[in-house]
């Protein structure tokens, strides 16, 4: 019943027995769910009482077994605490020795500094014997004082003795008793509940400095925390449009260290260039292409009807076609490859923008625009390596073909294997020349494909296209980073969000505030941490307020 108010302490004392009950059941069990009950009076002291169940040897009809062992368990965790003070209540019509409150306090704290010792039914005690040897710390010493009380008797809690005159009662017990008389004025219920406020105020002043550094830790953490979830939206739209280019900023911040080394990732897009496209041109068939039985085919379906006189021109340029258009798959092979790793870099670099999670729409719109804008520069960047192929087609380098007979006339250590091989054939083997045409090389009759030419002559011919396609495979090596990286990776650095930043600028407030919004877990986070550090900052400045009585 957290928001009742009793004034009849009966009534209190019946609800916590029904509440006991309740949780309990009508056994003599133990429950560890506390009840809290605050008391509002000017006649108490401030001050937080634990009442903790008293400690047990055996457990008795309707409770379990491990009653002893739960108690125990139950205390210590109070107990324990080095905050805490502890209040070893024993009878004094018991041996102090055998007062298992006081074993269980030195265990948990041996200098004594949180240990109060109380001693009960002082009026019980056999006649002729007191307490004294205990209340004067003969028989026992603690740190601080001992302290008797005598409490009402089961009878005067049945008769419901009232609190007042049982208290008026144990205050005459002590000035009238010849025993304590001289101790009267530091025995009783009352004298121990100023005696522990009092130890309560002192152990807080100490405790203040530590309690304010601990306070102060908190409020930087929180703040902290509230500016990693981020501080709440402003209403008006130039507000919101502000906050989305400032997101857009930050990400595109993230995005632009990735690929300039500041953060892991670029690197692959040079691992492209220097590894997978070279590797792409030496696994391409040229060596089928060039074969002796291909370039036969190709050569004489190139003649035509009518044999070449000197070098089979047509027969070289449908060659070097053929093998230029092999180039087009490494190309654009690349340019995939680029496309993915920048597709890659967007994915991260969102995730990594820490201002961005809290916004789950605007994440989800910015990738699908840098998506956009990336595979805009993929389009731009394979229509230019294909021009690069197709401008190698288009015009050959003539100057090479010139050297060609040159070379194979000196037969340099710079001549390839095979065109030594093709001119030594030659030589050792001069074709028979046909008188009908002194030009034309006589071929075997009997081959299917009617070629004209020895062997050795179109192995010169694949040679030599071999020659000059290796010199454009190691052009295109060069320039094809070179087309990647201006219409990809260049583009994507300096203008992946510039089409974004045009259509975000005509969005009106409504759809800006769609796109701001927020994760509701993140929301009521923040509303958490927003509560919580308000409580921190109010208890600081109550703490700051204190006038402490010195």
């Amino acid at each position: 019943m957290p928001r009742r108010r009793f004034t009849d302490f009966s009534l209190v004392r019946q609800e916590i027995q029904d509440e006991t009950d309740r949780i309990t059941g009508k056994s003599k069990q133990i429950s560890p769910i506390p009840i809290h009950l605050s008391i509002y009076s000017p006649k108490v002291v401030n001050l937080t009482l634990i009442d903790l169940p008293g400690l047990t040897k055996v457990a008795v009809e309707g409770q379990p077994e491990t009653i002893v062992e739960d108690i125990e368990k139950m205390v210590r965790a109070y107990v324990e605490k080095p905050n805490s003070i502890i209040l070893a209540i024993s009878p004094a019509n018991q041996d102090i020795a055998t007062s298992d409150a006081i074993k269980l306090a030195k265990e948990v704290d041996p200098s004594g500094e949180r240990t109060f010792g109380v001693l009960t039914k002082l009026d019980l005690m056999d006649k002729g014997t007191n307490a004294l040897d205990v209340l004067e710390g003969r028989a026992y010493r603690l740190q601080h004082p001992w302290v008797g009380i005598v409490n009402r008797s089961q009878a005067d809690i049945m008769k419901n003795t009232d609190m007042i005159y049982a208290r008026r009662r144990e205050q005459e017990y002590f000035y009238t008793s010849p025993d304590y008389g001289h101790l009267a004025s530091k025995m009783g219920s009352e004298y121990l509940a100023k005696l522990l406020s009092q130890h309560l105020e002192s152990v807080i002043k100490e405790k203040i400095p530590g309690i304010i550094a601990l306070i102060n830790k908190g409020i930087d953490e929180m703040e902290a925390e509230l500016d990693r979830l981020g501080r709440p939206i402003a209403v008006d739209d130039g507000a919101k449009l502000y906050t989305i280019l400032e997101l857009c900023r930050a990400f595109d911040k993230i995005f632009k260290e990735h690929l300039d080394g500041g953060r892991p990732g670029g690197d692959r897009i040079y691992g492209v260039f220097d590894n997978q496209l070279p590797a792409a041109l030496r696994k391409l068939p040229f060596d089928k292409h060039l074969s002796l039985p291909n370039v036969k085919k190709i050569v004489s379906e190139s003649d035509g009807y009518q044999p070449h006189l000197i070098a089979p021109e047509q027969g070289y340029r449908r060659l070097i076609e053929g093998s230029l258009n092999y180039f087009r798959g490494p190309a654009e092979a690349s340019v995939d490859a680029v496309h993915f790793v920048l597709k890659e870099l967007v994915r991260k670099s969102i995730g990594l923008t820490e201002e961005l999670r809290r916004f789950p729409s605007l994440q989800a719109t910015l990738a699908a625009a840098a998506g956009e804008a990336l595979e805009k520069f993929r389009e731009e960047s394979k229509k230019t390596v294909s021009r690069l192929v197709e401008m190698e087609s288009s015009y050959l380098t003539v100057d090479f073909f010139r050297k060609l007979p040159q070379e194979m006339e000196k037969v340099g250590p710079t001549s390839s294997p095979a065109d030594r091989r093709a001119v030594s054939a030659d030589r050792r083997n001069p074709p028979p020349i046909d008188r009908g045409n002194p030009s034309a090389e006589r071929g075997n009759p009997s081959d299917p494909l009617g070629d004209r030419y020895a062997d050795a002559h179109f192995r010169r011919i694949g040679s030599n296209v071999s020659a000059y396609i290796s010199m454009v495979s190691d052009t295109l090596r060069n320039t094809i980073p070179k087309a990647v990286v201006y219409c990809q990776v260049k583009e994507a650095r300096n203008n992946l969000l510039h089409y974004f930043y045009v259509q975000i600028g005509k969005k009106e407030g409504k759809q800006l505030g769609e796109l701001l919004d927020e994760d509701p877990t993140l929301m009521s986070k923040r509303q958490e941490l927003a509560k919580r550090l308000e409580l921190y900052k109010g208890a600081r400045d109550e703490i700051d307020a204190v006038a402490w009585v010195r």
